[in-house]
């Protein structure tokens, strides 16, 4: 989490406070501000002493502060034997599908901006294929990786696939339950949403969690976009130059609109912790679609974490609040009745340079427990997810006749589509973007305001230059 690595600020500044070098330099004033006389022996040994302290000092702040990156070190480093490198893993991901055409598709969506380009895999299962789809099943859209620190995520969504294509079991579950349950489902997962950043976190970099070009995903959503707290780390949390500024959002935005799923999971680690909305703020939504969310994170607390995982609204639990997420978009916005986000490990007693400790399993037997009951967890969602919020308004629930989203290309070249939302209403795509119509109406009235001051202080100014030429009498 962002408030773990924080910390590490306050222990450079403590090990700065407390070394050697900080007594030096009064020494060395003092001994150099004698005026121009030779030094004696003994003060050039004081000299050298504290240069030596210094840049031992140096050294070590470089080490953490390298390049501007305050995270760029990490003392534990991958262990390979556990993690597959992200190449290796979306092979492995794209075989499995293959291996299981029934149940599995992958596609793969590339965008571009300003030179950069990114590309997100996208796995969707669905028993008997894709054409036994009939818009009748209920949706989850499952999201991993999106900072590139958090290498776990993406092997929890290796193994959820592996069990989904029923080459990995749930211990006490029967497959023909499972199946059951399973044959109502549309699932899409995104495995790696942040790939380039991942690719740099494996050449060294374990801390970074932002995309490959220095932007943090999860700030570059545009509900309350660019909002910044008293604590806001201008290197982690950069929210990049606008909302969706970057491919890797723009094409997750994409996948959500057109898809429009009944539950979202944004799945990190740092911590244990099961968060509903909102993130930018320290409540809860009202009603009781919320006291449902808040009966199924009951539920999966109680059955997976022993009920030590943190239960709340992202913004009021962990500690501060996060501005531009993908969970308040999608629940804001794109109106997703259950979205939620997952914390799914954290080691607390890491050092707060350790990233790779801090963020991922580092031993075998804790590696297989966290992947062993976060994939029985999410099977607890598919399960009980669809009868909870069947209990809030049946409507909700899939129907067979439902409309179908035009084209999400169209989408993207600003085609205004209609469709039977979930709850019997039409409704524009304009009507999605009506966050980033805000974000970008405050910016012209702000805009506006200072134009006319700028104005006003121009005639002003003219004005009191004016030369005044007084009557002369004839």
């Amino acid at each position: 989490m962002r408030g773990n690595i924080n910390e590490m600020k306050h222990r450079t500044e403590a090990f700065s406070s407390a070394s050697p070098s900080s007594s030096c330099f009064s020494t060395v004033s003092l001994v150099m501000g004698r005026g121009p006389r030779l030094l004696s022996l003994s003060s050039s040994l004081s000299i050298s002493f504290c240069f030596f302290a210094f840049l031992q000092d140096a050294v070590f702040l470089v080490v953490v502060n390298g390049n501007n990156n305050p995270n760029l070190t990490s003392s534990t480093p991958i262990d390979r034997d556990l993690y597959h490198s992200s190449s290796d893993l979306m092979e492995q991901i794209k075989a499995l599908v293959q291996r299981h055409p029934g149940k599995l598709n992958i596609e793969t969506v590339k965008s571009r901006n300003k030179g950069y380009q990114a590309e997100i895999s996208v796995v969707t299962y669905c028993r008997g294929g894709r054409g036994n789809d009939d818009g009748s099943k209920f949706r989850i859209l499952l999201s991993f990786g999106q900072h590139g620190r958090e290498l776990i995520t993406s092997e929890l969504a290796f193994r959820i696939l592996s069990i989904l294509s029923e080459e990995q079991f749930l211990p006490n579950v029967s497959p023909a339950s499972l199946n059951s349950i399973l044959d109502k489902l549309v699932i899409k997962v995104v495995p790696m949403e942040n790939l380039n950043g991942r690719k740099l976190v494996e050449a060294g970099d374990l801390c970074e969690r932002r995309n490959g070009r220095g932007v943090d995903l999860n700030r570059n959503w545009s509900v309350d976009w660019g909002k910044k707290e008293k604590d806001y780390d201008p290197y982690e949390e950069n929210p990049g130059t606008a909302p969706f500024s970057e491919p890797e959002t723009q094409i997750m935005r994409k996948l959500a609109v057109s898809f429009d799923p009944h539950v979202w999971v944004n799945v990190h680690s740092g911590m244990e912790a099961l968060f509903m909305p909102y993130d930018h703020k320290n409540t809860t939504p009202y009603g009781l679609p919320t006291h449902q969310m808040k009966l199924l994170l009951e539920e999966v607390n109680h059955l997976h974490c022993q009920k030590h995982c943190v239960i709340g609204s992202g913004g009021g639990s962990v500690g501060y609040l996060a501005h531009g997420t993908a969970t308040d978009f999608i629940y804001d916005v794109v109106k997703v009745p259950m979205a939620f986000t997952f914390e799914i490990y954290g080691n607390r007693a890491a050092s707060s340079n350790d990233c790779f400790k801090m963020f991922n399993p580092t031993d075998l037997t804790t590696f297989n427990r966290v992947l062993n009951d976060w994939s029985a967890a999410f099977f607890t969602i598919f399960k009980v997810g669809p009868r909870l919020l069947g209990e809030v308004n049946p409507k909700v629930l899939p129907v067979s006749n439902l409309a179908k989203w035009v084209s999400i290309d169209d989408y993207l070249d600003g085609y205004l589509m209609k469709r039977s939302s979930r709850y019997g209403k039409k409704m524009e795509v304009l009507e999605l973007g009506i966050q980033e119509i805000r974000t970008y109406f405050r910016l012209f009235l702000l805009s506006s305001v200072l134009l006319m001051f700028m104005f006003y202080a121009r005639i002003s100014k003219s004005k009191s230059n004016r030369q005044v030429i007084t009557g002369i009498p004839i």
